[in-house]
């Protein structure tokens, strides 16, 4: 089904570039969107202080909007940008004034900042999702990737620990997995660490109660830096539509179901476990192109033009989602599986 511009939006026989029809990010999926049991994981976060820190961004901010929906004692968002920060806060006063949450600026590298968080309010859940994820960045600023995914990480968690916190779920990605870039290879190293504490943990060798969990998935559309925004930005200017590689292909889900995985994850999780997302069959960059300007009633090629650029250092032609020494189990939601932490 494509969409068309009416006859108003048409001029010289062309449409109106600016006119166009916003593209549904859902119509770019090629499946259905995964869909899971909110009541019992309400029923699970009800009366909990939970501290969400990235909360400003894309995974952070949704986390906390489908939170404020259950019943919470109180959300502690934790981000260390300001504008994002000051917009979501506006946006949650707005459509839950009845929620209790407070917004708080910080750095997860700044342990002494991090720690009067866990004094002030402690929390009994922390989903941890402050990153540094752009591939192209973190291969020219190695050591921030290190400093935020791995030091940041590694600062939350200990904290965790040391508060009592009964479940920590860290969201993580599929670019860990085997990585060949600096900034999956921090993530696999914040991967091995919450692993290795939880197992710490579970086998008596270090004293705490806190429950690691790990989410692992791949690209989030619409999220801030994903391909989505970039091309619907170039197909109003006319195009090019610029893709790295021909073959690339990625695994794809929206932010609001990567969120919904990520809470049943943390309500199902017992400890120790990677949870992997059956994100189905990835999907070709330059189909996605091409869909997202046919959806605009335009034709690819003729209407707006697809350039190659090349691939970009660090970045691979496709993504796994396992480890070569993982296995998975099933979970009850078929699209959530927790890997078996094998090769860890």
């Amino acid at each position: 089904m494509f969409t068309l511009p009416s006859v108003d939006e048409v001029k010289d026989g062309k449409p109106n570039l600016l006119a166009l029809p916003e593209v549904r990010i859902e119509d770019l999926l090629g499946r259905s969107e995964i869909k899971i049991n909110m009541k019992e994981i309400a029923e699970a976060l009800k009366g909990q202080t939970v501290l969400v820190t990235g909360a400003a961004g894309s995974i952070g901010s949704e986390l906390c909007r489908q939170l404020c929906t259950f019943g919470l004692k109180q959300l502690i968002l934790f981000d260390s940008a300001e504008t994002p920060m000051h917009t979501i806060r506006l946006e949650l006063e707005e459509k839950f004034p009845n929620v209790e949450f407070t917004p708080i600026m910080g750095d997860v590298r700044m342990p002494a900042r991090v720690e009067s968080i866990f004094t002030r309010f402690n929390p009994h859940i922390v989903f941890h999702a402050a990153a540094y994820k752009h591939v192209p960045l973190m291969e020219e600023n190695p050591c921030e990737a290190v400093q935020t995914n791995v030091f940041g990480t590694r600062t939350v968690a200990d904290l965790a620990v040391k508060y009592k916190v009964s479940k920590f779920v860290m969201v993580s990605t599929d670019k860990a997995v085997n990585p060949t870039n600096v900034m999956g290879a921090s993530k696999r190293l914040a991967e091995i660490y919450v692993q290795s504490l939880s197992m710490a943990i579970q086998n008596g060798k270090k004293e705490g109660e806190t429950k690691f969990i790990t989410t692992r998935f791949g690209n989030v559309l619409g999220s801030n830096g994903s391909v989505i925004p970039r091309f619907r930005e170039q197909i109003k200017k006319g195009g090019p539509i610029t893709v790295t590689h021909p073959e690339i292909i990625r695994y794809f889900m929206t932010i609001p179901e990567a969120c919904r995985l990520v809470l049943e994850a943390a309500f199902m999780g017992k400890g120790n476990e990677i949870f992997v997302f059956d994100m189905g069959t990835p999907v070709k960059i330059i189909d996605l192109a091409k869909r997202m300007i046919e959806l605009g009633g335009l034709i690819p090629g003729q209407d707006i033009e697809i350039k190659y650029t090349g691939l970009r250092p660090g970045e691979k032609l496709f993504e796994e989602l396992l480890a070569t020494k993982e296995n998975t189990l099933p979970t009850v939601n078929e699209k959530n599986i927790p890997g078996s932490g094998e090769g860890v």
